[in-house]
This record gives C-alpha cells, structure tokens and sequence, in this order.
C-alpha cells in the first residue's frame, strides 16, 4: 500500500507537538469529552497529534504508517487545551 493522501504538512508538526490534550464541553470535570496524545480511539487507531488549524482545533488518528484526520472542533465550542510542559 503507497503513502496516505491523508498526511499532514509538515509545518504543522512544530505546533502539533505542543498540545497534549483537549477537552470538550462546559461541565470539564462531568461531561466534558477529553482527548489526549497517545490515547487509543476508532478501533486500534491512535491520537497522534492535536492541531491548532485557523478557526479550529483538530485531532489526527494514526494506525500504522497511516495518518487520518478524525475530529474537528471550531472555536466558538467550550474548549479547555492542556500543552505539554517541559522544564
């Protein structure tokens, strides 16, 4: 199988490594959908990257070599990001 027409470019990898989670939803602690680095979704895929993109954040899934946008979140939703912090 040939390379994935999904691949991101590269001038997001900078920026992608600096987001280790996301959360969805008013109620943070309740309800709230939190997706992070490394979390294993979608039948054996793997969050491999959150991406600040414009107007909106977006979660990219990794299954092998294969790299697939999955979710998308505009702006205007109730986001909560946590970076990576290293000292």
């Amino acid at each position: 199988m040939g390379p994935s027409r999904f691949l991101k470019p590269r001038r997001s990898l900078k920026v992608s490594s600096l987001i280790r989670k996301i959360s969805i939803g008013r109620d943070y602690k309740n309800e709230a959908m939190h997706y992070a680095v490394g979390q294993e979704v979608y039948g054996g895929h793997c969050i491999c990257d959150i991406i600040e993109e414009g107007d909106k954040f977006s979660i990219y899934i990794r299954k092998g070599e294969e790299v697939l946008p999955w979710k998308g979140f505009n702006k205007n939703m109730a986001i909560a990001v946590e970076y990576k912090l290293k000292y």
